[in-house]
């Protein structure tokens, strides 16, 4: 089976939790043996793990130009030649008014750039190009801002499109919806034979905000990788007589940070051996720094910044508890890489990954008493603590990506043999997470 994707990042160049998510999935798929996946980037780096094929947006040709083999050898980076070649020899429009480079292709900047929505219709325009050109059996578009990429595939090619829900505008907005983005999430669920939402709770957003038929609707729960021996090796740096308490994620009005600086000063009137720390970065960062200065709690509260890699496993491994107090979150990888390390997690009950996982403690994101009582608690009573960290550790390890690959095959192969996707069928053959 040969699966066209496309996506907006890739691990190791991670700019937020759809990397991580991509690059889960795919792993995920190439473990099932016999699928075949190419992924389309805006601006790959050359650098990422070939467990698949990438295709470069920002070197497919949407205007013809002619060079020789020396001189495309020399000027490309990600494809061939020979794909450039393929790739000009199905150019559908002209495209001579865009401004376009020297290869004749389009620019993208890494990540998500100050002109996002012009470069996802510029994708969507160098997505028709690849989708003439390819041979595949199935489509797949990660988040909104592929979405109309995978339409524009599935128009050209006729071959069915699953799109991927990593979050929708709801999420990201506490409500306060961009007309725009919901335009392009809307129109990419209407044209979809498959949606694929990363938990129960993004599903039902989907069907009762973007009025989607539940039966094309599926919740596909994401996993972790087991950590690999460098992150194994950390070694906790602890002080014995404080304990620390972690946020870790984007600091948004999204990810709840003001109820996390609430509940951290309530469990300081009982106690002062315990330190906090808001790792990452975000809007909202300058306003948590004065919230905690208001609150007399400064000295307490520690903001290094974002942290990737490594960092965040070290940050994991010298907490003693992690807490996402998210007001809307469609899964949360976090509170998972964090009960792998050995942390006891804390999150909230609008948190999607509360649906498969058991060992941690789940509270309201506005209820700051119940989430002070529950850092306070595992912080003070040992057996808690140990029950939590080796418990949770358990329950982690049976989450996988190879579980994910095999049910995002089952959904193609429904697809593919009937023409449509009935979620009820598909839940007769679910797999357990824990079998």
């Amino acid at each position: 089976m040969k699966v066209l994707q496309f996506g907006w990042e890739m691990a190791p160049h991670i700019y937020g939790g759809l990397a991580v998510a991509s690059y889960g999935i795919t792993k995920g798929l190439a473990a099932q043996g016999d699928v075949e996946t190419t992924f389309c980037l805006p601006h790959p780096f050359g650098d990422e793990e070939k467990h698949m094929n990438y295709v470069a947006m920002n070197e497919v040709p949407i205007v013809y130009r002619d060079y020789s083999y020396d001189d495309l050898k020399a000027k490309l980076q990600n494809l061939t030649p020979e794909q450039y070649y393929q790739f000009r020899d199905h150019l559908y429009a002209d495209f001579n008014y865009m401004p376009v480079n020297e290869l004749g292709a389009l620019h993208f900047d890494p990540g998500y750039g100050s002109h996002l929505t012009e470069d996802i219709n510029n994708y969507s325009i160098v997505a028709g190009v690849v989708a003439r050109t390819l041979e595949f059996d199935m489509i797949h578009a990660h988040d909104w801002l592929t979405f109309p990429a995978g339409v524009h595939a599935k128009q050209v090619s006729g071959k069915p499109l699953c799109i991927h829900v990593h979050a929708t505008d709801f999420d990201r907005s506490r409500g306060q919806v961009n007309p725009t983005v919901y335009g392009i999430e809307k129109d990419g669920m209407d044209n979809a034979d498959c949606i694929m939402c990363v938990s129960e709770l993004t599903r039902q957003t989907v069907i009762n905000h973007y009025h989607q038929d539940p039966r094309k609707c599926v919740a596909m729960h994401n996993a972790v990788y087991p950590l690999n021996d460098d992150y194994k090796a950390i070694v906790p740096n602890k002080n014995p007589k404080e304990k620390v308490v972690t946020f870790l994620g984007r600091i948004t009005m999204q990810k709840g940070p003001e109820y996390f600086v609430e509940a951290a000063a309530l469990v300081l009137q009982r106690t002062k051996n315990i330190r906090f720390c808001m790792a990452g970065s975000g809007d909202m960062m300058d306003a948590m720094i004065k919230l905690a200065a208001q609150k007399g709690i400064a000295d307490r509260f520690h903001f290094p910044g974002f942290q990737r890699g490594k960092q965040v496993y070290e940050c994991y491994k010298n907490s003693d508890v992690f807490v996402m107090p998210s007001v809307s979150e469609p899964f949360g990888i976090a509170p998972l890489e964090a009960m792998q390390c050995g942390c006891p997690s804390i999150i909230s009950y609008q948190s999607g990954c509360g649906e498969i996982l058991e060992k941690l403690i789940k509270v309201d994101y506005w209820d700051i008493n119940a989430m002070a009582d529950a850092m306070y608690s595992i912080c003070t009573n040992e057996s808690l603590y140990n029950y939590l960290k080796d418990e949770g550790e358990k329950e982690v390890e049976t989450i996988t990506w190879e579980k994910v690959g095999l049910r995002i095959r089952q959904c193609y192969d429904m697809l593919l043999k009937k023409g449509y996707f009935n979620n009820d069928d598909y839940l007769r053959n679910y797999i357990p997470w824990k079998d």
